[in-house]
């Protein structure tokens, strides 16, 4: 039995207090590793005595009796062997009557076996405890640094409503000044003209006394006097007043949302731990130079489009091969499939235009950004349209989200400083909890502008400088996971940034890794696979831009 480390043993031999280290069998001493190397070792015969680590006292075979052991089953026999048939401690007569043809060891042997078996196992269960031990200091050191952040959120959610609180009720004193303001400036002018009235009405009382008493006169010649005396002031006149007036000021009650207060939301931490596969199902090659847009329609065909080279393709996939069903002439600058299997497209016009599939004809609808050409187009699940817009001349940008009848619901233009918001919106995609990720570029650079339902910003994803030191980050098209992630395609380095529906990376993937190089246009099936659009190799002359059918799982 190992020692217990809350009892004091001296050392058997010099009586201090040095650590207890050793024991050896053969003198029954306990003895610290000093006595061991310069005491012990001058004893008779100490060469060969068997010397052992305390913590395997009582897991060493010298300690134990193996020539008395009593058989079970008869009595008046020692146990002689081990059957490891049977495993059993066995006597003379087990043998000759059960074990005989067993296989049939030394005890000592058998108990050096099972001690190995049980140091390794105790190693294990050692290094187990370790792991353990690890895992339980991690999610220590998580417990800690977690309520040491709730504090701090908590406290800055308390200082923020502090603060809130101040401005609020500033404001509320600010609005209250302005209507007193704008009270005593309306009601200025109809006091004065009340005022004035009042006068002229206390005249008028005064005039009519005047001519009761005039009328009451019984001398003749005394009336004649007074008549023609108040004859020349008997007039009095309603003043002339101002036709209308001011009126005091309105209250409109605003909306308290998450944009003027603020948002609890998660606070993801990518994991190395998370585990991305794709893998191609097809690829196929295509008549373009470059698949710059991609759209899938609910009749499982395709939209494929160069971009503003003006080819657009209805293509659908017959084994390894791809159908042009059909084939048009239309320059673009975004594309969304409608459920009707038409496709709306941004031409670069401030009206979006629908492609009817089976009359060919390019129609106005009712989607207007005005004064801004469009850009991008994404639906969403609750059929929004959300549209990038784009004006060089004004220098302005912005982003609607248009209900079904062609109503502007929001307007992204500016952020609460009254800044843009946007430099130039090229592509848009959204996720189940309302927020909207907008690819934002301008002419060397991009990033992801993610917006909460309030229309702030909620995060901004400027790239990654892992991907690569000598690329800067220019996202060409943006998509939503079936697992409500989004993939943010970097198209010069070959990379795939996949992020939480909030904007946080999550991790990274390089698509040259299945053999997909060139890559520029992403989009999702109902179904949940992806394709990936690319474009020709350099220095090809041919038109084979590759499109690719991807399995993807972990994202």
């Amino acid at each position: 039995m190992a020692l217990s480390h809350q009892v004091h043993v001296s050392c058997g031999l010099c009586e201090t207090d040095r650590p207890i280290k050793w024991k050896c069998l053969d003198c029954g001493i306990l003895m610290c590793n000093h006595c061991k190397e310069k005491v012990h070792s001058k004893f008779k015969n100490a060469q060969d005595h068997k010397i052992i680590d305390i913590r395997d006292i009582g897991l060493h075979s010298t300690e134990l009796d193996f020539k008395n052991i009593k058989c079970k089953e008869h009595d008046e026999q020692n146990c002689c062997l081990f059957c490891k048939t049977c495993d059993n401690l066995v006597c003379p007569t087990c043998v000759s009557k059960v074990h005989k043809k067993h296989d049939i060891i030394e005890i000592r042997e058998e108990y050096d076996i099972k001690i190995g078996k049980l140091k390794k196992e105790k190693t294990n269960i050692q290094m187990e405890k370790s792991n353990m031990a690890a895992k339980m200091d991690h999610l220590n050191e998580l417990t800690i640094a977690e309520k040491s952040k709730f504090t701090k959120v908590s406290q800055d959610i308390l200082d923020h409503e502090k603060s809130v609180r101040v401005k609020v009720n500033n404001y509320f004193k600010n609005l209250r000044n302005q209507l007193d303001q704008g009270h005593k400036t309306a009601m200025k002018p109809i006091e004065s003209d009340q005022n004035t009235i009042s006068v002229l009405m206390k005249l008028a009382d005064y005039k009519v006394n005047e001519v009761q008493d005039l009328i009451q006169i019984s001398n003749a010649s005394k009336f004649f006097t007074d008549v023609k005396f108040m004859e020349e002031s008997m007039t009095v006149q309603t003043p002339q007043t101002k036709s209308s007036y001011g009126s005091s000021p309105i209250f409109i009650p605003g909306e308290i949302n998450q944009s003027n207060v603020g948002v609890v939301q998660s606070d993801q931490t990518p994991s190395d731990e998370q585990n991305v596969v794709f893998n191609i199902n097809k690829q196929y090659k295509t008549e373009l130079s470059t698949i710059f847009f991609l759209s899938p329609s609910p009749d499982n065909s395709l939209w494929i489009s160069s971009g503003s080279t003006g080819e657009l393709k209805k293509v659908k996939s017959e084994g390894n091969k791809l159908r042009v069903i059909s084939d048009f002439n239309v320059k673009l600058y975004g594309m969304a499939t409608l459920p009707s299997n038409d496709v709306l497209l941004s031409t670069g016009k401030t009206t979006l235009q629908k492609l009817d599939i089976k009359t060919a004809k390019l129609t106005d609808t009712v989607y207007n950004v005005d004064p801004l050409p469009s850009t991008g187009i994404h639906i969403t699940s609750g059929k929004k349209f959300i549209v990038g817009g784009y004006h060089s001349t004004l220098g302005k940008s912005a982003v609607f989200v248009i209900n079904e009848n062609g109503c502007h619901e929001n307007v992204y233009e500016h952020d609460q400083h009254n800044q843009p918001l946007f430099t130039f919106p090229d592509c848009i995609t959204s996720t189940s909890n309302g927020n909207i990720h907008v690819v934002d570029r301008n002419q060397d650079r991009g990033r992801v502008v993610v917006l909460g339902q309030g229309g702030n910003i909620i995060n901004t994803y400027p790239g990654n400088t892992n991907v690569s030191k000598n690329k800067i980050f220019i996202p060409s098209r943006i998509v939503t996971t079936p697992r409500d992630n989004v993939i943010v395609l970097d198209k010069d380095a070959f990379c795939l940034h996949i992020l939480t529906n909030a904007g946080q990376l999550i991790t990274l993937y390089n698509t040259k890794d299945i053999g997909i190089v060139y890559p520029h246009s992403l989009a999702f099936t109902p179904t949940g696979q992806l394709f990936i659009g690319c474009c020709k190799p350099e220095g090809s002359k041919i038109k084979d831009a590759k499109l690719y059918e991807v399995e993807i799982s972990g994202c």
